[in-house]
């Protein structure tokens, strides 16, 4: 089932998830409800808290859906080790129609479980590194604009209130 993406400036996008205990029906039910909404947006990567759901799931495939081989999902994930410096161009689903360059590690080893329940382990680099940096900052409360010089956030938060004004930025 496609679910609906939260949108910024919604606060839920602003809590620290909490870990999930059990990998259960629900918890499987709603990954691949998110694959579902990813895939739909289209997007490359998806955290729980974007479609209202305040646990530590995300979902990515930076193939987008080409290759559905790279899809990862993966619970409880953490940042163990971060190598390198690279910008790059970021935008996000719950931000849609902005973008920015953001300063992110080229490398990161993540550990969490996957949805047997098992420790996995996944180094990645380029925009898999990227992407993983991108939706562990969502199950922390921290968006790629966080990231930002304050001017350039301030413009885009400006940028976006004129949208909702025009009826452009559609707020749930």
């Amino acid at each position: 089932m496609v679910l609906k993406i939260v949108k910024y400036p919604n606060p839920i996008l602003r809590r620290k998830s909490k870990e999930v205990k059990e990998i259960d029906g629900r918890v499987i039910k709603l990954i691949d409800d998110m694959v579902e909404t990813m895939y739909a947006a289209p997007g490359l990567g998806l955290a729980a808290p974007q479609v209202g759901v305040n646990e530590r799931i995300l979902v990515i495939d930076p193939s987008a859906g080409e290759d559905k081989s790279k899809l990862i999902k993966i619970i409880n994930p953490v940042i163990v080790e971060a190598d390198g410096e690279v910008i790059e161009e970021e935008g996000c689903l719950s931000i849609p129609g902005e973008y920015a360059n953001v300063r992110r590690a080229a490398k990161v080893l993540v550990k969490g479980l996957d949805v047997d329940g098992k420790e996995v382990e996944i180094e990645a680099e380029d925009l898999l590194a990227r992407a993983f940096q991108h939706e562990i900052d969502h199950l922390n409360g921290v968006l790629f604009i966080d990231r930002l010089s304050p001017t350039k956030r301030e413009t885009i938060q400006k940028h976006i209130k004129k949208r909702i004004a025009a009826g452009d930025y559609v707020l749930d």
